[in-house]
């Protein structure tokens, strides 16, 4: 029984040690925001920061902006818009978020009437990784930015030829 309590107690320190290490080995740039605007009345400024890592070339970032809202069984969409602009002078890209909050979404009829909390958001983007550069975003203060790293898969595959 004592065996069996070192063990474990090896295998959870070794895995802590595991997670903590690999938290710490994520390198970053140092973080340069000051040149971008300030946030408007009613919005707010938030950030991405990618990690450095290798053949950033390879990755690809996906951002949604969104809100968790109480809906139906229907799939939703938030409605609005997402556009691009140059921070004149630096040669940055930042994006502007236009919505209300609005959502849009099929008209299934829901036989529980059960709600349940989702996050709904605008189109998706897909923009190229650079950890060099933080991905600066101006929304309305109730919604949120989320985002995942996308990887290609290892290996690559051949069309059908008809």
């Amino acid at each position: 029984m004592k065996f069996l309590k070192a063990i474990s107690a090896f295998l959870m320190i070794f895995f802590i040690g595991n997670i903590s290490a690999q938290k710490k080995t994520e390198k970053f740039e140092k973080l340069q925001i000051d040149m971008f605007p300030k946030a408007k009345e009613g919005f707010k400024q938030v950030y991405i920061q990618l990690p450095v890592v290798k053949n950033e070339n390879d990755l690809k970032v996906e951002f949604f902006v969104g809100v968790e809202k109480l809906l139906d069984c229907n799939k939703h969409f938030l409605m609005g818009k997402v556009t691009t602009q140059d921070l004149q002078g630096w040669g940055y890209n930042y994006y502007e978020v236009e919505s209300n909050g609005e959502t849009g979404g099929t008209l299934m009829a829901c036989p529980d009437q059960k709600k349940t909390k989702k996050f709904v958001s605008l189109q998706p983007e897909i923009v190229r990784y650079n950890s060099k550069l933080p991905m600066v975003f101006y929304v309305p203060k109730d919604l949120e930015v989320r985002y995942r790293i996308l990887r290609p898969d290892a290996a690559m595959k051949k069309a059908v030829q008809k």
